[in-house]
């Protein structure tokens, strides 16, 4: 058993039976009252995020978990296929647990999972930036940089994301899977 200030942002603990990934993490020190640490945790089955404080010292057990780098396969169903490069084992990864960044995602791509002692796989995370190509959207006029209006378009793996006036069907852009958000265009 580990206590309180053996813990940080994302360190992974069990708290109520539930897993939970804290999400912030701060030691207070209110006046003439006791030191305390005020955590928000996220629920890594439900995604539901709770708050609690943690008084100074208190007991908390903090789950073993070990990180794999893995190639992304193909989607089926509700999972995401995973396969461990070093052995070739493949993984069924749920998609809940990519979130958002799942629509990003194209076939070899290296994702990070994360096992609960070797066994569950309790998170997964896409990579920060990815580079796709644009497949449609309005095309651009001479002079459209002058203002940062966006405009929707559509990319190579079927996700949407806002550009710049200036991008093109064809073009490369870098986006922000964290956020779905425009980067960059990368030049040829």
């Amino acid at each position: 058993m580990a206590d309180t200030g053996d813990i940080n942002v994302g360190s992974v603990i069990r708290f109520n039976g539930e897993l939970m990934q804290i999400m912030e993490y701060q030691h207070r020190t209110p006046g003439n009252l006791r030191a305390f640490y005020q955590a928000k945790m996220r629920n890594l089955k439900t995604g539901k995020q709770l708050e609690n404080r943690f008084r100074s010292g208190e007991s908390v057990e903090v789950v073993r978990v070990e990180y794999k780098q893995m190639q992304y396969i193909f989607p089926e169903g509700d999972f995401a296929v995973v396969m461990d490069p070093e052995n070739f084992e493949q993984v069924y990864v749920p998609k809940m647990l990519f979130g958002d960044s799942f629509q990003f995602l194209k076939e070899g791509m290296d994702v990070k999972v994360s096992f609960e002692e070797g066994e569950n796989v309790i998170l997964a995370e896409a990579p920060t930036f990815v580079e796709c190509e644009i497949t449609y959207t309005e095309p651009g006029v001479k002079g459209d940089t002058a203002t940062n209006t966006l405009k929707p378009a559509t990319i190579e793996t079927g996700a949407e994301v806002n550009v710049p006036l200036f991008c093109n069907v064809g073009d490369k852009i870098k986006v922000d899977t964290r956020t779905a958000s425009y980067v960059e265009r990368i030049k040829k």
